[in-house]
Order: C-alpha cells, then structure tokens, then sequence
C-alpha cells in the first residue's frame, strides 16, 4: 500500500490507486451518493478506471488531487477526500482554484468521516501547501455538505449555478484557519 498521507484516529489518506476502481465503482455508481452531484453515476468498471487515471495524472501535473480514503481497522477504501485543482469547470465565476472535496460509500454516512478527514486535510493543505484561500462548493440541498464546510471555518461567500442546480460557495484563508484553530 502507498504511504499514507495523512492518518487520523479512524483513517488512513493516501494516494488513490489503480487497485482502488472497484472501491470508486462502488462509490459511484451508486445512485444515492450522486443525487447532489447531476446523477450521473458511473455504470462500468471502465469509467473508475479512467476516474483513477485522470486523478493519477493531476498528481503528475499539479502535485495534488483527491485522496483515498481507507478505514484503518477494515482496511477497506470507503471514498475520496482533499483537494482538486478544479481547471476544467469554473466555480462561481472562478477558474483553477484548489476545491475541498469528499465522497464516501453509503455504508460509511453518518459516522463522522466527511468531518474527520475535512479538518485532517485542511490543517494539511495550510501547513505544507501554498494554497490560500481554500474553495468549498456544495449543492444548496445537500445539507450534510454544506454543515461539513462551515464546521471547518469556511465561511459562505455567495450562491452560484452549476450544471444548473443552485450551489453555494465557501472559502477561508490560511489566517482565517489559524485564528480559528487558536
């Protein structure tokens, strides 16, 4: 297994791997885990496999993009966390700007991982990555989402449109960060 990048209480992050498809297949080709998301969830193997491919590629182009998610005790991969140089889509007007972002399977919701690895991979990005500001972006319906975003400092910037759907827009800086962790 890759070096962890990051270990909390629970989990391990770490580079996402091409043996990780079949865990990215489950994720998302379920059709739960996409309803904020433009319900497109995957239908083949096929599809993960490029996911991992292109994610492989940013850390070869931009030294970072999401992270694999593994329980510590199961050691099972149960979703995608970190940062995304977000190029090929603009966010509320902005483009290439460094995006928070997590998705986990089903049966991971409700115990905390959003939270857990939200706050792991913030104190992260501001002691080791020159990003600052940090972006979040979530769907205005998806509650859970947005609570995970404001429980790290984000702090909401406005509402924009994407693919459509209203979504709302966070950010917080590096001072921000540290002040609130004081």
């Amino acid at each position: 297994m890759k070096q962890p990048i990051i270990e909390t209480e629970r989990l391990i992050i770490r580079e996402i791997l091409t043996e990780d498809a079949e865990g990215m297949f489950e994720l998302d080709s379920n059709p739960n885990v996409h309803l904020y998301l433009g319900n497109k969830p995957v239908t083949t193997l096929e599809q993960s496999l490029t996911m991992v491919a292109e994610i492989r590629q940013q850390y070869i182009d931009n030294g970072i993009c999401r992270w694999a998610v593994v329980e510590k005790e199961s050691g099972k991969f149960v979703g995608w966390t970190g940062f995304r140089l977000n190029s090929d889509i603009i966010m509320n007007g902005m483009e290439n700007v460094f995006d928070l972002g997590y998705r986990f399977v089903e049966s991971a919701w409700g115990k905390g991982y959003a939270s857990e690895t939200a706050f792991a991979c913030m104190d992260y990005a501001f002691k080791h990555l020159s990003y600052d500001p940090i972006y979040g972006a979530a769907d205005i319906k998806n509650i859970a989402s947005n609570k995970i975003l404001q429980k790290v400092g984000m702090r909401f910037t406005n509402e924009f449109d994407f693919d459509g759907e209203p979504h709302n827009f966070y950010s917080i800086t590096k001072e921000e960060w540290n002040n609130m962790r004081t």
